[in-house]
């Protein structure tokens, strides 16, 4: 298939030494472990881009009651195609901002990350509903060069519609995170400092994991959890849980 232009295209194009320009997709991508980490906050969908020649595979099947679509998309701007005209510039900026921040990260070395941000999308009925984008690497060429990546759209109008902006870059495997402010306004005095140890386990309670199965993924103990839970509670200045998800999003914290 002729390599299809888009949105990014020039953007990623700009960075050789990071993204590959020849790559096959192999049947089997390494999504299953990513998509047990997911947000677990909506309806979603995800597919693989062959970020090469920017094809999608490996897409859900969601994709056609989300959208109102009778076929899959077949490249990168057919999913832009759905994406608000207004927060196109945004979404832009963001991945921009994403590769700068990734390549003083280590990006092209051999790193994976996880990017996060919310946008507006056009829904089946034809209105646009509020979506949290997840992008992660899944795999490099020999160069170390990036190759592929899953991205999940999750619709979470029904938890939020403020975009703030807040862009977050975080190394796979790694306990590294940074938070990108892309709004005209500061919001750096209202962003809570996070701990690591609480930034896992405010993404456990995203995936709907309850104090018991995060003791035991973290192996901890609850009773430690718990301590967490308050202060991130405190922190946020929220009261239950959803009230903690809700604006952990709008502060992207996750």
């Amino acid at each position: 298939m002729k390599k299809q232009q888009h949105l990014l295209s020039t953007l990623w194009e700009s960075y050789p030494d990071a993204i590959a320009t020849q790559h096959q997709v192999s049947p089997e991508v390494p999504i299953g472990q990513h998509l047990s980490e997911m947000l677990a906050i909506g309806p979603f969908y995800y597919y693989v881009i062959n970020i090469a020649d920017n094809t999608l595979h490996h897409i859900h099947q969601n994709l056609f009651q989300l959208h109102g679509t009778k076929t899959f998309p077949k490249t990168v701007d057919h999913i832009i195609d759905y994406i608000h005209p207004d927060d196109l510039s945004y979404v832009f900026e963001a991945e921009k901002a994403t590769l700068i921040k990734m390549e003083e990260m280590g990006i092209g070395k051999g790193i994976l990350y996880k990017t996060s941000y919310c946008f507006r999308m056009k829904v089946a009925d034809g209105s646009y509903h509020f979506f949290h984008h997840q992008g992660i690497h899944l795999s490099i060429d020999e160069q170390k060069r990036v190759t592929t990546a899953l991205n999940i759209h999750t619709d979470i109008n029904h938890i939020t519609s403020t975009n703030n902006r807040l862009v977050l870059v975080k190394a796979i495997g790694g306990k590294n995170y940074c938070q990108i402010d892309l709004s005209t306004a500061s919001h750096s005095a209202d962003v809570p400092k996070i701990s690591k140890r609480e930034m896992e386990i405010l993404n456990l309670l995203a995936q709907g994991f309850s104090s018991s199965r995060i003791a035991d993924k973290l192996f901890i103990s609850p009773l430690t959890v718990q301590v967490h839970r308050k202060n991130l509670l405190k922190k946020t200045k929220t009261t239950t849980s959803g009230c903690l998800i809700k604006k952990s999003i709008e502060l992207g914290l996750i």
